[in-house]
């Protein structure tokens, strides 16, 4: 949808796209608060401005189809500029903005938002991909610290990390000891014994091999 009737078309050699987003399909969340300012600005500068809109959560990037369609507009270089309301109805966190902010960098897409002053065509813009930068790695080291010490908080507790073996799962516990009695009388084949494992070939030997060693 566009907000003068016709398709994108370039104004002082520039395509314009205005982005905007809700969470849900809420009545009290609605896009017009963005769109309006975002159509004031681009009209009194006389851009003809394309509008993407979605109805999703930020990191919900599957339901988030307008934003996909910006981001191949992008990299099909149909786009010279994008205009937004606010960092967060684009982006899910510091390191998703940086990270797109430098592709469209590489492809010559200025971006800015209108409620915070934030312009990658100009000098202080560009500054803003620097503070992102440091941001993005201490926000990369916080995750980083999170993981960590849930790892060993489980290892503290006496958990497994990982995915649980085979033996483990419901199916096969419940199933193998019949199976491995069938395998030890030859009635089946290794191959029958994964069909009812419902387990890979090399599932099944490490099974047989550690069924082997705690009989010794």
């Amino acid at each position: 949808m566009t907000n003068c009737g016709v398709k994108a078309k370039r104004v002082g050699r520039a395509t314009i796209r205005l982005y905007a987003r809700v969470s849900t399909r809420d009545k009290v969340q609605d896009t017009e608060v963005q769109l309006a300012p975002l159509r004031e600005y681009a009209a009194k500068r006389g851009w003809c401005a394309v509008e993407y809109v979605d109805e999703a959560p930020a990191a919900d990037l599957f339901h988030r189809t307008e934003w996909a369609r910006l981001l191949a507009d992008v990299r099909s270089r149909k786009i010279d500029y994008v205009l937004t309301w606010k960092l967060d109805r684009c982006f899910r966190s510091a390191l998703h903005c940086l990270r797109t902010l430098e592709e469209w960098e590489h492809y010559g897409v200025g971006f800015s938002c209108l409620t915070q002053e934030i312009d990658t065509t100009s000098p202080t813009g560009r500054l803003l991909l620097t503070v992102l930068a440091a941001v993005a790695e201490f926000e990369r080291g916080l995750i980083s610290e999170r993981v960590r010490e849930g790892l060993n908080n489980a290892r503290r507790n006496g958990r497994h990390l990982g995915r649980p073996k085979a033996v483990e799962r419901p199916h096969v516990a419940k199933h193998l000891p019949l199976v491995l009695a069938d395998l030890g009388e030859s009635r089946i084949s290794k191959r029958e014994a994964c069909r009812r494992l419902k387990i890979g070939m090399p599932t099944l030997n490490r099974i047989l091999a550690d069924t082997k060693r705690e009989a010794q």
